[in-house]
């Protein structure tokens, strides 16, 4: 990586990260009067506490975003589209913290959403392009989308839980940019949410001062969806490893609540990461235990795409997994 981009990359997590705060402590007296999440059984926070950071959130994205695109580099016409469904999620998801919204509507957004960014991609972008045919394997990334969405909304439960998946994440993305292995935009985007999360991370350090609300984790799920897939059609191994965890906690719970005949759209605490602390452990154990196996997987992911061999790639994957499971027993046994 030239000298520039290590000036470009620094500025860019820098100012998404002040203007991140920024809004958040301005919005957040208005949230406290208007948006506050009280606990009820299903929650984890003892207290009632202001939701909606997710504004300052994507608005710090969409300023620096903007910002490069009227700056030296002209906005990549591939992150339009997401910038505009993430918009379009953002409304959607402080909307549905105000006043819970019918499951259809959203799905029924989040898959419009997903469908024109699928629609906007290259005409001759595969990611598994020997294994399904175009028509299908676009369905699926639409229906990848939606999914991925809804994961990271799962997961967006206890202070710091969203952060310490999305940093090493977003982190893990950059460096593949970086190295070359995915555009400067996926690449620049990528950095600009690491910025944010960051900037977040002060207020809902535990106990947090504000929650991401929906009105974050909706549009975050289709940054980071968008970006994986950009990385998949790069290196497809990686993608996988980057989502792992999440993807691991919330598709193991939703499975084992299908066998047991629960109604899976109800709202509910037996994901991992929240049995873990109705196990005994505390909220920061859970953040912290959940970060170092994100970082784990994005070191892998980029060992993976640097290896570029069978081998390199069912190493990392085994690793990878067998982390993954180190932490999901440890959450499911408790102290």
């Amino acid at each position: 990586m030239d000298d520039a981009n290590v000036v470009l990359s620094a500025v860019v997590v820098g100012a998404s990260a002040i203007l991140s705060a920024a809004l958040i402590f301005l919005l957040r007296p208005f949230l406290l009067r208007h948006l506050m999440a009280h606990p009820n059984e299903r929650s984890s926070h003892a207290r009632a506490t202001p939701e909606g950071a997710g504004f300052g959130v994507m608005g710090a994205i969409f300023l620096v975003s903007l910002g490069l695109a009227v700056g030296t580099l002209p906005m990549e016409p591939m992150l339009v589209p997401v910038l505009v469904g993430a918009a379009v999620l953002t409304i959607l998801g402080g909307l549905d913290d105000a006043r819970p919204l019918p499951i259809a509507w959203r799905l029924l957004v989040q898959g419009a959403v997903a469908l024109g960014i699928v629609l906007t991609l290259p005409q001759d972008f595969r990611v598994l392009p020997t294994m399904l045919p175009v028509g299908a394997e676009r369905a699926l990334l639409v229906f990848g989308i939606v999914c991925f969405v809804n994961v990271v909304n799962f997961l967006d439960g206890l202070d710091w839980m969203t952060v310490a998946q999305a940093v090493p994440m977003s982190f893990g993305i950059a460096i593949l940019w970086w190295l070359g292995f995915v555009p400067e935009g996926i690449g620049l985007l990528a950095l600009a949410l690491l910025g944010a999360m960051l900037g977040f991370a002060i207020f809902n350090k535990h106990p947090a001062r504000i929650f991401l609300g929906d009105s974050g984790s909706l549009p975050i799920g289709l940054l980071l969806a968008t970006m994986l897939i950009w990385v998949a059609h790069a290196h497809f191994v990686s993608a996988v490893l980057l989502a792992l965890y999440t993807v691991a906690d919330s598709g193991l719970t939703f499975f084992r609540r299908l066998r047991d005949g629960d109604k899976v759209t109800d709202a509910h605490r037996s994901h991992f990461y929240q049995r873990a602390t109705t196990g005994g452990f505390s909220i920061p154990e859970v953040s912290s235990r959940v970060f170092l196996v994100c970082c784990w997987l994005a070191a892998l992911a980029i060992a993976a795409a640097l290896g570029r061999s069978l081998f390199t790639d069912l190493l990392a994957l085994l690793l990878g997994t067998g982390g993954v499971a180190l932490v999901l027993i440890g959450f499911a046994r408790g102290r």
